[in-house]
């Protein structure tokens, strides 16, 4: 999975890793994304890793940021 690859090469404390982890695993839940090979998981991903190099520790709040700055929804929202 893309988080864990990032995570293993960078150098992040155990509250970090347990924030972007929860972040991560609730971003492709709440994005409906089931295939975790898919393209779109490095993406989210990177950002959310992105948004912990801010100083963010809140999961909720790394995930919101995260997928704002994708622009990224679920598939099947009107």
């Amino acid at each position: 999975m893309a988080i864990y690859k990032l995570i293993a090469n960078g150098s992040f404390g155990p509250d970090e890793i347990e924030a972007m982890s929860a972040a991560y695993e609730s971003a492709l839940v709440n994005l409906g994304i089931v295939n975790r090979d898919d393209p779109i998981t490095e993406l989210i991903a990177k950002a959310i890793v992105n948004v912990v190099a801010t100083g963010e520790r809140d999961p909720q709040l790394i995930e919101q940021r995260a997928i704002n700055a994708l622009g990224v929804r679920r598939a099947d929202a009107a």
